[in-house]
């Protein structure tokens, strides 16, 4: 669901609720923003590349509920939780033992274009 070559980060258009909130961006495919692929905070492709008001209302849909879910990384390992997320990067832990105690955080790198994050799959 990612075009070929993903666009310079700051050709990137922030989605953002009525509360000001970010939920996510619209990468542009053409020069005018006709056609943009959605991504997720994460940066992760979220649909094919589509007209800019369907993208956006999408991404909208979506929400944030997401970044709360479990991740694996490398599609191997414990499952980690998302703790902090900014351009900086992406901070994870382990899903089950952060709350609780003094974790050890792996970062890696914001957007994550190449989809190292995964979502855990679910055992409920």
């Amino acid at each position: 669901m990612t075009t070929p070559e993903t666009a310079p980060l700051d050709t990137w258009l922030a989605v953002t609720r009525d509360d000001g909130e970010t939920v996510g961006y619209l990468e542009p495919v053409t020069d005018d923003y006709a056609e943009v692929v959605p991504r997720n905070r994460l940066g992760h492709a979220v649909g094919a590349a589509t007209d800019y008001d369907a993208a956006e209302e999408l991404v909208l849909d979506r929400g944030l509920r997401e970044l709360a879910e479990h991740w694996l990384l490398d599609d191997a390992g414990a499952e980690l939780t998302i703790t902090e997320l900014s351009p900086a990067g992406i901070v994870l832990r382990d899903a089950y033992v952060s709350k609780a105690l003094a974790t050890v955080a792996t970062r890696i790198p914001w957007p994550d274009t190449t989809h190292r994050l995964r979502p855990a799959p679910r055992t409920r």
